[in-house]
């Protein structure tokens, strides 16, 4: 396989929607027919596996295999395929109750960094970019999708269940808090 046809493929693995052979060609810097040739190649070579190249709608894109279809339906189903990961599940209750909110507003809330969280929640569809900050750097705001609704079973927003329902009480608040607060100076100092 050539070093073309191997970045062709590399670009046809990542690319969320079918992208055209001009496109390719632009952004590998060759020919359009040496592209061609190369996307050739990939269909001759993925003939007969579960992963297919195909040309749609005006461009090229990996798909699953037909014949795999009623196992991936199967797959789909499991729970190892459902689940989002805890980190995933904090960074959408930061977006549904703070939104629109910013990559650094959701890390900042979390106490980690949440790329990894905020785009795999984006490639799921359950949140999206909003808009974008005023001010310095215009940071990109997110929210969520009628996706997200749809599988939190609410009609909008205002339907979510109030946080206070699930804040302990301020006394308990004050004793988790306690080891993280800095010490007050004693009175008895002298200086």
């Amino acid at each position: 396989m050539s070093d073309l046809t191997s970045t062709v493929e590399a670009i046809l693995f990542v690319a969320e929607e079918p992208i055209g052979v001009a496109d390719i060609a632009q952004v590998v810097e060759r020919p359009t027919k040496d592209v061609e040739a190369a996307l050739d190649e990939l269909v001759d070579r993925y003939e007969g596996r579960g992963v297919v190249i195909r040309n749609v709608a005006g461009g090229w894109r990996m798909y699953t295999a037909p014949e795999a279809h009623p196992f991936l339906e199967r797959w789909a189903t499991t729970d190892r395929a459902r689940k989002l990961s805890n980190a995933s599940l904090e960074t959408l209750a930061v977006v549904a109750y703070k939104q629109p909110v910013s990559r650094g507003q959701v890390g900042e809330i979390r106490g980690v960094d949440s790329d990894h969280a905020l785009r795999n929640l984006q490639r799921r569809g359950l949140i999206d970019e909003v808009g974008v900050a005023p001010g310095p750097g215009q940071a990109i705001l997110y929210g969520t999708t009628p996706l997200f609704l749809e599988k939190m079973g609410i009609a909008s927003i205002a339907d979510l269940p109030p946080l206070a329902d699930h804040v302990p009480p301020a006394p308990i608040v004050e004793t988790l808090e306690m080891p993280m607060r800095p010490e007050s100076p004693s009175s008895d100092s002298t200086n």
